[in-house]
């Protein structure tokens, strides 16, 4: 209710006042809007006051702030910068992480570090890519899948084969990738697992090099991205419930101070 424009008496006004309240009303000068800022601490509702709320009114939201209009979607970008030994032959392990770049409503379980939180339900594209090595004289292979919540994901496994050892201490190196769509609930976790052929396999990581003959980045053992596909939503703000004089507003977990949206209500 930040805006207070004359309203009439119901027992009616005079025509001065009757002209000034439909000319601010033609011209939008309305008492039926306001101001919101989202809730943070990673809050999914944020309550909207307001007595002009019914049960039935249209509630209409837009961005007003920078933090609020450049609001996106859950995604997070994840790698591990440290070998990983592959388990004895025929065993599962799960592959750790330990380092989160952009991220946005994902993250990494400081408890279980194999486990990828989201904070908001929906569709998901994930992708991971794996420095695999073989340091055996035998061409070896490595079977890697997807996890939500402990449980393998049918049909998302992949084989990759890595032939034998270069020379000693000199291992071989594939890099495997795969991809796969997931329907996640908040608070569901993504894991990679994965079993290879040989306890030779490891995950390898190398530093970054700045001396000749070149210079290059680092090199993650794993990598991982997790990106917010659907349902499609450009901040997935909207009014979840009302009654009189408030309403609930629905949103992409929020961790940002600062998002206002300004509000109209109509009815």
């Amino acid at each position: 209710m930040a805006n207070q424009f004359r309203v009439l008496p119901y027992n009616g006004g005079t025509p001065r006042e009757i002209s000034e309240v439909v000319n601010n009303a033609m011209n939008g000068k309305t008492n039926n809007t306001g101001t919101i800022t989202l809730d943070t601490s990673w809050a999914t509702t944020t309550t909207l006051y307001d007595e002009r709320i019914s049960f039935d009114s249209i509630i209409l939201l837009a961005p007003s702030s920078d933090a609020a209009e450049t609001s996106t979607a859950p995604y997070g970008e994840f790698t591990s910068t440290t070998q990983q030994l592959a388990p004895s032959a025929g065993n599962t392990a799960v592959v750790t992480w330990d380092t989160e770049h952009e991220v946005n409503g994902v993250y990494i379980d400081v408890s279980n570090d194999s486990r990828l939180y989201v904070r908001n339900g929906g569709i998901y594209d994930v992708v991971f890519s794996l420095q695999l090595a073989n340091a055996n004289n035998d061409a070896e292979y490595a079977d890697v899948w997807f996890r939500v919540n402990g449980n393998d994901i049918a049909t998302s496994g992949r084989r990759f084969g890595l032939p034998a050892r270069k020379s000693t201490g000199d291992p071989s190196h594939v890099t495997g990738t795969a991809n796969h769509v997931l329907d996640l609930e908040a608070g569901d976790y993504i894991e990679i697992a994965g079993a290879t052929s040989s306890t030779d396999i490891s995950l390898e990581t190398f530093a970054a090099t700045t001396t000749t003959p070149y210079t290059r980045p680092a090199i993650s053992a794993a990598q991982a991205t997790v990106t917010y596909m659907a349902p499609y939503s450009m901040d997935n703000l909207y009014v979840s419930s009302q009654q009189k004089g408030q309403a609930t507003i629905s949103h992409f977990a929020n961790n940002t101070s600062g998002k206002e949206y300004k509000y109209v209500i109509i009815g």
